[in-house]
């Protein structure tokens, strides 16, 4: 199936890693150039620049100023048609909510709300100057699966979810579409990784990372495919969204959790 990305200039952030770097290779791998923003640059991020198409920016996302500089490069490839809202993260709060401040809420949202309203803020002018654009965010089950031991997290990414709604009617007419995607756990950093979900959830009930990771698997019932998401099935998702085959699509939410989720 062509997508019809070829030329076509995407910004993702959040992408040095995990669903972001997954959503970069798969765009560059359709021909797309890529404005590729993370806080620090990995050596993925260096070979996917080299190949000439990845624009990569090290860019603090979670500052007021942050996101329309790493907007502001579009410039140099001559615009914006797609906008990747990936970054963010989470902190599991093994103690309860009690113990949640209210700077580990300002961090939360900064990160995982700011950045995305910030980064699609400093957007829209460049997606508007073509007349057709697309804005994929990445929300998680966690906006309709409340959690407690992300509670923050959780109710920063419904509010994500919650705007990226308004959104899709406000620039509808405009030829502008919004969508969501709400993955369930993702082998990525964020879960497997040093000092990640597994690791940090593993040491606060004193059973190793294999455990907790087996132990997130069976939880809400299990995942009916019996393992996580992979980033790079997230990443096809967000290249379809992204491409008019899914041109009348917009203001929708789209769920890749393994069959975690059980409820209609």
């Amino acid at each position: 199936m062509d997508l019809n990305l070829a030329g076509k200039v995407a910004v993702v952030t959040g992408a040095s890693k995990g669903i972001g770097l997954a959503v970069t290779r798969a765009l560059v791998a359709e021909g797309a150039r890529v404005v590729a923003g993370a806080r620090t640059i990995t050596d993925d991020l260096v070979a996917l620049a080299d190949s000439g198409q990845v624009l990569a920016v090290s860019v603090d996302l979670s500052t007021p100023d942050g996101p329309a500089e790493l907007v502001g490069r579009c410039q140099d490839l001559g615009g914006m048609d797609i906008l990747v809202n990936n970054v963010g993260a989470v902190t599991p709060r093994t103690d309860g909510f009690l113990a949640v401040t209210d700077d580990d809420w300002s961090r939360t949202l900064g990160l995982t709300l700011m950045a995305m309203v910030r980064t699609t803020r400093a957007a829209l002018p460049l997606l508007l100057e073509r007349g057709a654009g697309n804005v994929v965010t990445i929300a998680s089950v966690n906006a309709f699966l409340p959690d407690p031991g992300v509670v923050d997290y959780s109710a920063t990414k419904a509010a994500v979810w919650n705007l990226s709604k308004s959104l899709s009617k406000e620039y509808g007419p405009q030829g502008l579409r919004f969508n969501t995607i709400s993955p369930g756990p993702v082998s990525t950093p964020l879960w497997l990784g040093e000092g990640g979900v597994a690791e940090t959830v593993a040491a606060a009930t004193g059973v190793s990372p294999e455990a907790a990771r087996e132990r997130i698997i069976a939880s809400g019932g299990g995942f009916s495919t019996g393992r996580f998401t992979e980033p790079e099935e997230v990443a096809d998702l967000v290249l379809l969204l992204a491409s008019g085959r899914a041109g009348n699509v917009t203001g929708a939410d789209f769920l890749i959790d393994g069959g975690l989720t059980k409820e209609l």
